[in-house]
């Protein structure tokens, strides 16, 4: 069993920054993709961005540019900077953890974007 705790999600004004951050416990293979993906109301959850164990990175267009994943493989954590943020930003984000073993999800957590 793997456990994802994230963090870092608020509240902030268009054009802010928030950074979140996702601790991975228990079995974890040390080969593995990380990620992170939101779910708007009313929408299906999309990818916004992962990262593999050796670093390669694959983002959504509507974050490229301004969103950073990035990970440190000794703390199992993988982290979302996320600048610029804009209304549309709004949802709620979850970590994901895959590899050959399964597949997990963290509980989420809430950013909120104001006009």
């Amino acid at each position: 069993q793997v456990q994802l705790v994230e963090s870092g999600g608020g509240w902030v004004q268009s054009g802010g920054s928030l950074r979140l951050s996702c601790a991975a416990s228990g079995r974890i293979v040390s080969v593995n993709t990380m990620g992170w993906y939101r779910q708007a109301p009313g929408k299906q959850r999309e990818l916004v961005a992962t990262i593999t164990s050796g670093s390669i990175t694959i983002y959504a267009d509507s974050v490229k540019g301004r969103f950073t994943i990035s990970r440190d493989n000794a703390k199992n954590t993988v982290y979302l900077q996320m600048n610029s943020l804009k209304p549309e930003d709004t949802a709620v984000y979850y970590c994901n953890l895959d590899h050959y073993t399964g597949n997990w999800w963290g509980r989420g957590t809430q950013v909120t974007v104001s006009s």
